[in-house]
C-alpha cells in the first residue's frame, strides 16, 4: 500500500495532538534554532521595539520564546491544541499563544510572519497553500515581512533516507519515507503500553518556482532567498534548507 493510499487527508490533526509526536521530536537543535533566529534578527534589522511579530505553526513555542527573550512582542499560533497547551506555561508580558487553523486569518496585524521548521505544504492541495498565502497577506503590515522556512525538495528527494530506527524514551520509532515527486511521506510505526501504533506525514515537496507562483497570487514578493541557517546562498542541488524572505507590497 502507498504513501497515497495509506494517509489520511489532516493526517495532522490526529498526529500533532498525540504525546508520541513531542517524543519522536524532542530533541530538536535548540541552540541551532537560536543561532538561526539571531541571524534573521540581524539582516532583517528588526526594532524589538515597534516590531509585532506572527509565529506561524510555532509548534511547542521555541522559536516564540526565543524571540521573546530577544525582546520581541510575539504571538505563536498553531493547530495543535497539545502543542499550544505546552507552549502557555510559558506566556508572558508580551510572548502569547493561541490554536489557529493557518489557512484562515487572525484579526490582528503584525510586521513579520515567521513560518519556520518546514511548517508548510501539509494540507491536500494547492488551493490550501494559496488560502494560507492569503491569510499572510492579511494579517502584514503595509511593508511587512515574511519568512518562510522550509526543506529543500530536490535535496530531500535525492538524499531520502528510506528507512531507519530510533530509539527515544524506550520506545523503538520505525521509519520509512517514500515520495512520488509531488509528496515526501514518511510512516511511523512503534509498540508502546502493549499498543501498537503507526501514523503518517505528508509534506508537499514545494519548490522556490512553486512558492513564487503563491506570493504573485498576493500583495507578497519575494526579495530573498537563503540556503541554511546562518544565510548562505540557496542552492537547488546542494543547500540544506529554503529559506524564503518576502516582503509585502500593497
Amino acid at each position: 500500500m502507498t504513501g497515497k493510499e495509506e494517509i489520511q487527508k489532516d493526517w495532522f490533526k490526529d498526529w500533532f495532538n498525540t504525546p508520541y509526536y513531542h517524543i519522536l521530536y524532542k530533541n530538536r537543535n535548540n541552540e541551532e534554532a537560536a543561532l538561526f533566529i539571531r541571524n534573521l534578527v540581524q539582516f532583517l534589522d528588526i526594532d524589538s521595539e515597534k516590531a509585532k511579530i506572527l509565529d506561524l505553526a510555532c509548534g511547542k513555542g521555541r522559536h516564540s520564546i526565543y524571540m521573546n527573550t530577544l525582546g520581541f512582542d510575539v504571538k505563536g499560533v498553531d493547530l495543535s491544541e497539545e502543542s499550544i497547551l505546552y507552549a502557555s506555561q510559558f506566556a508572558k508580558d508580551r510572548l502569547s499563544f493561541a490554536v489557529q487553523d493557518m489557512r484562515e486569518p487572525m484579526q490582528e496585524k503584525f510586521t513579520h510572519i515567521f513560518n519556520l521548521f518546514t511548517s508548510f505544504g501539509y494540507f491536500d492541495s494547492q488551493d490550501d497553500n494559496q488560502r494560507v498565502m492569503h491569510a499572510i497577506d492579511a494579517m502584514l503590515d503595509k511593508d511587512g515581512i515574511l519568512v518562510i522556512d522550509f526543506m529543500n525538495s530536490p535535496k530531500v528527494i535525492q538524499q531520502l533516507v528510506k528507512e531507519e530506527e530510533k530509539t527515544i524514551d524506550s520506545i523503538s520509532f520505525h521509519i520509512t519515507r517514500e515520495h512520488d515527486h509531488q509528496h515526501i511521506y514518511k510512516h511511523i510505526h512503534f509498540q508502546d503500553k502493549g499498543q501498537d501504533f503507526r501514523f503518517s506525514e505528508r509534506v508537499q515537496a514545494l519548490t522556490l518556482d512553486d512558492f513564487s507562483r503563491l506570493t504573485d497570487a498576493t500583495g507578497l514578493q519575494i526579495i530573498r532567498t537563503f540556503g541554511d541557517f546562518s544565510l548562505n546562498p540557496y542552492h537547488p542541488e546542494t543547500s540544506d534548507r529554503l529559506i524564503i524572505i518576502a516582503k509585502k507590497q500593497e
